[in-house]
C-alpha cells in the first residue's frame, strides 16, 4: 500500500464530546480518537461505547479517523475489536515490542475486518516506538505488514525511559533512525526532533518543524488545535515549491522529448533524483 499523504495527527479523547463535536474543523488530516492515555483505567468501557458515534461524527466533517489504542494486551483486543469499522482508518499501536508484535495485533485486527464486512486491509496501522528496548527494531517494525503507514517514536515516554528531557538534543539521533527505517520500508516518517507536548511557544515549535521537515520527516501528531497549522504548513509544500515542481518537471520533459541529453532549469542542471523529488512535492501537494 503506498503511504498516505498526511501532515498533522490530532489527539481528540474520545469521551470528550465537545471537543469530538469540533475536531474536523481543526484542519487536521487525521483526527486520533484517544482510547490510551487520555482516559482513566476506569473509564475504558466508556471510551469503547463511545468509539462508533465519535467516528461517524468525525468521518463525516470529512477528516480521516485512526483510534490509538491501549498497550496491554487485556486493554488492546477490545480497543481493537470496537475500532475497526468502516469510519476508522488506522489504528496507532503505543509501545509497540517489536515486529511479531505488530503481527500478532494484526491478525486480530484481520478477524475482525473479516468479522465486519470490511476489505481485508481496510484499516492501516501506526507502531509507536517508546521504549530503548525497541528501537534497534525500527528498521523491523516499518516492514512488518503491508498495513503499516506511519511509524514514529514516542518522545515523551522514550525520553522518560531515558532520563532524558525532550528536545532536539535527545531526540536528534532517534529521529534520524525513524527516517531511515521509515523511507527503506516505504511509510512515513512520523514526529519531529522538538517537544511533543510543549505548545507554549508556537515560534520555537514552528522552527523546529522546519528543521525536522528538512530531515525528512513526513508528518507529526500533536496533542492541541494551535499545533495543527504550524504542521500543515511547514510538512506541506507551500504554493511557491508547488509551482516550482510544476515548472521544473515541465522543462526536463520537453528536454527529454527533444531529444537533450543535460536540462538545464533556472540556472542549474537537473537530473532525475531532482525530478523525482518534484514530482514527490506534487503528490504531497495532492
Amino acid at each position: 500500500m503506498p503511504a498516505p499523504n498526511w501532515r498533522s495527527l490530532l489527539f481528540v479523547p474520545v469521551t470528550a464530546e465537545k471537543f469530538v463535536a469540533r475536531a474536523h474543523t481543526r484542519g487536521a488530516d487525521v483526527i486520533i480518537l484517544d482510547l490510551e492515555d487520555s482516559i482513566p483505567p476506569n473509564g475504558k468501557d466508556s471510551a469503547r461505547a463511545a468509539l462508533p458515534a465519535a467516528a461517524r461524527q468525525v468521518r463525516g466533517g470529512g477528516v480521516e479517523v485512526c483510534v490509538r489504542i491501549n498497550r496491554p494486551l487485556e486493554l488492546a483486543i477490545p480497543d481493537i475489536a470496537a475500532a475497526v469499522m468502516p469510519e476508522v482508518t488506522a489504528l496507532m499501536l503505543p509501545k509497540a515490542m517489536g515486529p511479531e508484535h505488530l503481527r500478532l495485533l494484526e491478525e486480530v485486527v484481520a478477524a475482525r475486518e473479516a468479522a465486519q464486512g470490511l476489505t481485508l486491509g481496510h484499516t492501516r496501522l501506526i507502531p509507536v516506538v517508546e521504549t530503548a528496548e525497541s528501537l534497534p527494531l525500527l528498521p523491523e517494525i516499518a516492514r512488518a505488514s503491508p498495513r503499516v503507514a506511519a511509524i514514529g517514536v514516542g518522545a515523551e515516554d522514550l525520553c522518560t525511559e531515558l532520563e532524558a528531557e525532550p528536545g532536539a538534543d535527545a531526540l536528534y539521533a532517534f529521529g534520524m533512525q525513524v527516517v531511515a527505517a521509515a523511507r527503506a520500508a516505504g511509510v512515513l516518517p512520523m514526529g519531529s526532533v522538538g517537544a511533543f507536548a510543549d505548545f507554549s511557544d508556537l515560534d520555537a515549535y514552528r522552527a523546529s518543524l522546519r528543521r525536522s521537515r528538512r530531515l525528512g520527516f513526513g508528518c507529526a501528531a500533536c496533542i492541541h488545535p494551535s499545533q495543527v497549522a504550524p504542521i500543515n504548513e511547514e510538512y506541506g509544500p507551500s504554493p511557491a515549491e508547488v509551482d516550482r515542481a510544476r515548472r521544473l518537471i515541465a522543462a526536463f520533459d520537453t528536454a527529454i522529448a527533444e531529444g537533450k541529453g543535460a536540462v538545464a532549469f533556472e540556472g542549474q542542471m537537473i537530473d532525475l533524483p531532482v525530478v523525482d523529488r518534484a514530482r514527490k512535492v506534487l503528490a504531497r501537494a495532492r
